[in-house]
């Protein structure tokens, strides 16, 4: 069985298992498809955070069965003390993955636009709370456009799930937690350089980064065409942070979504790492919380 994280056009099957047999496919095959991903529950997650909504590129084309998972209503709760894509309910969480068809007997695929940024924040999440089987598109709807697979309008309604949300199988951190790694670890922080140094911040209050903390921003974990490099490549990459698999590592970003996608990097690069789910947003929600910047 294929144990990588993430999969390639090629490896999807015929059609997810959650829908009904009719509809398995859509209007074309997906793909040659591998064993073990047989009846995969295929999740697009597509959003961003300034422009037109993801639901609305899902229903411009998606991948035939896909179903729709929006970032902020299933894989987050409403922002607050724990920042801006705070740690979902775990009942509201698997409420929300069975009304999307997923069953912990069976794979589930997720994928977004092109690079997995968010498709790695449903990937941690799904793997946080217990699902022993998910896999990341890489290269996301891009690269099955530009192979030249099928796509579909047609918005499928899934059979309900049974999935059962059982939370803890990722570890994470709090606050004082972050602060403490910061020192006696590695905490990575995953945005965009400016916004580490503190001389832009587009979206939260105040500009900067967690005192010890070290700027690894996550486009540098893939390629131009949004596809993860490879584990030799990335390995080579975090050790020059001083990461090595004996270190302890975090990782945070603006609000808990393109940490998940260092965390699936250091995965690749056979590094356990920790997610400070509220990241920077939740931070700044103690003003008594020091901030650095340059």
């Amino acid at each position: 069985m294929n144990t990588s994280p993430l999969i390639t056009p090629a490896d999807l099957p015929d059609g997810p298992a959650n829908l009904p047999t009719d509809v398995r496919g859509g209007s074309g095959r997906l793909g040659g498809g591998s064993g073990d991903l047989a009846g995969a529950t295929i999740l697009d997650v597509r959003w961003r955070l300034v422009g037109a909504p993801g639901i609305e590129s899902y229903r411009e084309g998606h991948i035939p069965g896909a179903v729709f998972c929006d970032l902020d209503r299933d894989l987050a709760a409403p922002p607050g003390d724990g920042g801006r894509h705070p740690l979902p309910d775990t009942a509201a969480f698997q409420d929300a993955m069975r009304r999307l068809g997923v069953s912990g007997s069976r794979p589930v695929v997720v994928y977004d636009d092109a690079d997995s940024t968010v498709a790695a924040r449903a990937w941690w999440t799904l793997c946080y709370f217990g699902h022993p089987d998910v896999r990341v598109l890489d290269g996301g709807y891009r690269r099955w456009v530009d192979e030249g697979r099928p796509v579909t309008k047609d918005e499928p309604v899934p059979e309900l799930g049974d999935f059962t949300a059982t939370p803890g199988g990722m570890p994470v951190l709090d606050a004082a937690e972050a602060s403490t790694l910061a020192d006696d670890g590695v905490l990575l922080d995953a945005r965009a350089a400016a916004r580490y140094r503190g001389e832009v911040e587009p979206v939260d209050p105040v500009a900067g980064h967690i005192p010890g903390a070290v700027n690894a921003p996550t486009t540098e974990n893939v390629d131009p065409a949004g596809r993860f490099h490879a584990p030799e490549f990335l390995r080579e990459r975090f050790l020059s942070f001083g990461i090595t698999p004996e270190v302890p590592v975090g990782a945070y970003c603006g609000s808990g979504v393109t940490a998940a996608h260092e965390i699936l990097a250091l995965r690749l690069a056979g590094v356990s790492a920790a997610l400070y789910v509220g990241s920077w947003s939740g931070w700044l929600t103690d003003p008594t919380r020091p901030i650095a910047k340059s």
